[in-house]
């Protein structure tokens, strides 16, 4: 046997040492196995491989975009003064922030307080939702000048854009950002998939996907949501706002045509207006399995009960309880805290979960999101649902789960694709952890990619 490669004595995740043969993009055999000719050998020394992760939920060109931006929250700005200096840097050219949360300056900034911190370069800061942006004065001036049409979302007075990035591509005239550092990170945290789930995703955009996995830029097999015209097998997304929620009807015949297209829904909720508006659309329209819910944010015992009786799917993000965790124990009655970022009560009632980090606008990384799975710790070491709680091997299957179909978790059988990520240390000590430093080596099709 010539070529290949072969990882040599690995646990596996029923905790049986075996070597692995890879083949082409295949694993082609677990056993005990003589090193074949001119195969690599990598010795995992007990340490764990498993299937590469799968971040079910994440917006690659707004990370991506993120990476050459100025971070305006927690946990790298916490009050007014940082968020000034991160803001007052010097320069002609577009500054462009993101993370912002009006805890850090115990108000919603405005145009004019921007002015005030940088009145002489186009600003733009985005809120953590990533719902707004404030824009300043001369940010402005430079949309107005463009000549285009100025969105109803745009308020003059106060500086603040809802809900139209479309409007600011096309005013900046901005073309998609490479890939390469996001596929680069995604890989050192070992994930081999994501599913993208930003909602205007249309052809144009699958072009642009499909040539940055084709140039390796993006080595991650993706799944993307988007657009109910969008060619592809992905979810539609449908993203709800509670302060303008759309017709009924008329979500209710979206969801109809997505089905029958044979494509399956997504819808955004955060609040749990959002949420009940989803339930009611999905009993309307009728439910198609592996229709889900992105978030579930907030899940009082009713909608999760209707959740599981209409056999609907949620893609959850444990990340948040560490990293908004404290705002949230600030900001939210304290009636609601049990119902924020359930866990082990959809466990428990029989739903689907997958995990997804919502990168930008939460970590990327989802080692982080295990473990905050399992700890339900804010940063600031509060504990906001200790009753949801994962055990380690559960939070590990969030990522486990098929991006298809999220019901069935990822095995290292022959046949499968060689899309692995292996530890530095064998899951008795990894579980202890739950740390990115365990990651070793990502294999993506049979070649190692970080």
């Amino acid at each position: 046997m010539a070529g290949g490669v072969l990882i040599r004595r690995a646990e596996l995740l029923h905790g049986e040492i075996a070597d692995i043969r890879i083949r082409g993009n295949l694993v082609a055999d677990i056993g005990f196995l003589a090193q074949g000719d001119g195969e690599q050998v990598i010795e995992a020394k007990g340490g764990l491989l498993l299937p590469g992760l799968h971040d079910h939920h994440v917006h690659v060109a707004a990370t991506a975009a993120a990476m050459d931006s100025v971070k305006c929250g927690p946990p790298e700005v916490v009050d007014e003064a940082g968020l000034a200096a991160a803001l007052g840097v010097a320069g002609d050219g577009w500054l462009r922030g993101i993370g912002y949360h009006e805890s850090v300056t115990g108000r919603l900034i405005d145009r004019d307080w921007l002015d005030a911190v940088a009145p002489d370069r186009p600003v733009r800061v985005q809120h953590r939702t990533g719902r707004m942006w404030v824009l300043n004065a001369v940010a402005l001036e430079r949309l107005f000048a463009t000549g285009l049409e100025l969105p109803e979302g745009l308020d003059r007075q106060t500086g603040r854009l809802f809900d139209d990035d479309g409007f600011l591509r096309r005013a900046l005239g901005g073309i998609p950002p490479s890939f390469a550092a996001v596929g680069t990170a995604f890989a050192r945290f070992g994930v081999t998939g994501v599913t993208e789930m930003s909602p205007g995703n249309d052809d144009a955009v699958a072009a642009w996907f499909a040539r940055e996995h084709a140039s390796g830029a993006l080595p991650q097999r993706v799944v993307l949501a988007g657009q109910l015209g969008l060619k592809t097998t992905g979810p539609v997304k449908i993203h709800l706002h509670e302060a303008l929620l759309p017709d009924f009807d008329e979500v209710v015949g979206l969801i109809r045509a997505a089905h029958g297209q044979g494509r399956v829904v997504a819808v955004h909720c955060v609040t749990l207006t959002e949420l009940v508006f989803t339930l009611a659309a999905l009993r309307e329209a009728g439910v198609m399995p592996g229709d889900r819910i992105e978030h579930a944010s907030v899940t009082p015992d009713e909608q999760l009960r209707e959740i599981s009786a209409l056999g609907l799917a949620v893609v959850v993000q444990p990340n948040f309880v560490a990293e908004r965790g404290d705002e949230y124990l600030a900001d939210i009655p304290l009636e609601d805290w049990p119902h924020l970022y359930r866990l082990r009560a959809f466990k428990e009632a029989g739903v689907t979960m997958a995990g997804g980090s919502d990168t930008p606008f939460g970590a990327a990384d989802p080692w982080a999101a295990m473990a905050a799975a399992v700890s339900r710790r804010t940063r600031h070491g509060q504990i906001l649902g200790a009753a949801e709680a994962l055990t380690p091997e559960e939070a590990l299957d969030l990522f486990l789960a098929d991006p298809v179909d999220l019901g069935c978790t990822r095995r290292i059988e022959p046949g499968v694709k060689a899309d692995l990520c292996l530890l530095a240390r064998p899951w008795r000590e990894a579980r202890e952890i739950l740390s990115a430093d365990l990651v070793r080596a990502t294999l993506i099709g049979g070649r190692v990619v970080s």
